[in-house]
């Protein structure tokens, strides 16, 4: 009775439109007091799980995002993406796809990506003749892999409560990321000629390799990111600092899309954002503490072996949770909420808890385009000034894909775990 009790209170609040921190700070604070435990110790509790190295790097790729996101960057792979798909039925469609896909492998923010793409190529498709719910499904539903293509900050996210190595993760998000950007793309290029969708002139081979030249400076980020982690040169949180670093270089230095006087004003504006995820973070941690402490997942992983639960049903039956939960809360909440307790589940059920991650980030990006709460659907809904319910008909074809995409990485372990046991073995 108290349980339902509790949950109808913790989705009541939710409903309520309380903010998800104050949900879980509220809902932590009343666990620990009807259990005994001082309130004292919930603020030391949040404090030492706050304590954590990795956990800074948030902040920093927060802030190298939003660099990017003002700073050109995003109009440089605009460029490189249309100079090289030049000449084929749906260009500007499929300039999308490969410049959100590379975006997202650069700020890892799938709304940064969402919101600076939107900015740039839904004006050009609408201007081109392109149906707008099409455009704004293309934009929002391939903002989406930057929750899962590194340096992802869903995956440091995932890796910290489940004690898994980021790097490790990092690289068991590239395929399936991959894969996504290659399902979208199909999709555009097959419907873009079923409609006669118009094609960009081509570019002789010489702009084209300017414009490349151009787009280079981009590529600093993931490349100083990714090199220097598995170069063994720099820890995670070390990458971060380098990745804001480099890409405040690039936008006010070769860029130039803004001065090096706004500096302080993009910085605020990302520490301002990290800031919620911060305490979105902090009363999380101390929740999923709590819940861990209770003995709920031990609770749960005694109902699935008396249940006789094999591993595929499991998967099933997770995914089923996570797409309904991505419906209601976002990224953050969601991981924060529901990993403490299916995470100690995992291996005793035979999931790989890396395999999990990417399964886990891939239902996260269904909810960013998912109604009724999508994220990315209110994104484009608010820079293109369309109905919601335009922007959801546009989303609709990829939101099969991604569910398909999502039921390949859920059953073929391997497409997830070979890169990261290529690298660094089992």
């Amino acid at each position: 009775m108290w349980t339902v009790g509790f949950l109808l209170m913790f989705f009541g609040l939710l409903a309520a439109g309380m903010p998800i921190f104050l949900v879980l700070g509220t809902c932590a604070a009343i666990l620990y007091f009807v259990s005994g435990q001082p309130l004292i110790g919930l603020a030391q509790n949040m404090i030492d799980q706050l304590n954590s190295t990795t956990l800074m790097s948030l902040p920093l790729f927060v802030m190298a995002a939003a660099f990017m996101r003002r700073g050109g960057v995003a109009q440089a792979l605009v460029d490189f993406s249309a100079a090289w798909l030049g000449g084929i039925k749906g260009s500007l469609g499929l300039v999308a796809v490969v410049s959100c896909a590379l975006f997202a492998a650069i700020s890892g923010s799938s709304v940064a990506t969402a919101l600076a793409m939107g900015t740039i190529l839904l004006p050009a498709m609408i201007q081109r003749g392109y149906p707008r719910s099409f455009a704004l499904g293309v934009l929002g539903a391939s903002g989406t892999i930057g929750v899962v293509i590194p340096p992802s900050l869903a995956l440091i996210l995932y890796g910290i409560v489940t004690e898994q190595s980021v790097p490790r993760l990092f690289l068991a998000g590239i395929v399936p990321g991959l894969l996504q950007a290659g399902a979208f793309f199909l999709w555009v290029l097959y419907y873009a000629r079923r409609k006669n969708f118009p094609a960009e002139p081509p570019l002789p081979l010489r702009d084209r390799l300017r414009v490349s030249w151009r787009a280079l400076p981009a590529m600093l980020v993931p490349t100083v990111v990714l090199g220097g982690i598995y170069g063994g040169i720099v820890t995670v949180t070390e990458a971060a600092a380098l990745s804001a670093v480099t890409a405040l270089f690039v936008s006010v230095i070769v860029y130039r899309g803004f001065h090096w006087t706004r500096t302080l004003e993009v910085v605020a504006e990302a520490l301002a954002s990290a800031g919620v995820i911060m305490l979105i973070i902090a009363t999380a941690l101390v929740f999923g503490h709590w819940m861990t402490g209770s003995g709920a997942p031990g609770k749960l992983v005694a109902f699935a072996t008396h249940q006789g639960f094999a591993t595929w049903e499991f998967l099933m039956a997770a995914n089923v949770l996570l797409l309904i939960i991505g419906c209601f809360l976002e990224v953050v909440g969601t991981l924060l909420l529901v990993m403490p307790i299916l995470a100690p589940a995992l291996i005793p059920l035979g999931v790989n808890p890396v395999h999990f991650g990417i399964i886990f980030t891939h239902n996260m990006e269904v909810g960013l385009v998912h109604p009724p709460v999508g994220l990315n659907l209110y994104v484009l809904s608010t820079i293109s000034d369309a109905p919601i319910g335009e922007v959801i008909r546009g989303i609709l074809p990829f939101l099969i894909l991604l569910l398909i995409v999502l039921g390949l990485i859920t059953y073929l372990p391997a497409m997830t775990l070979w890169l990261p046991d290529l690298v660094f073995g089992h």
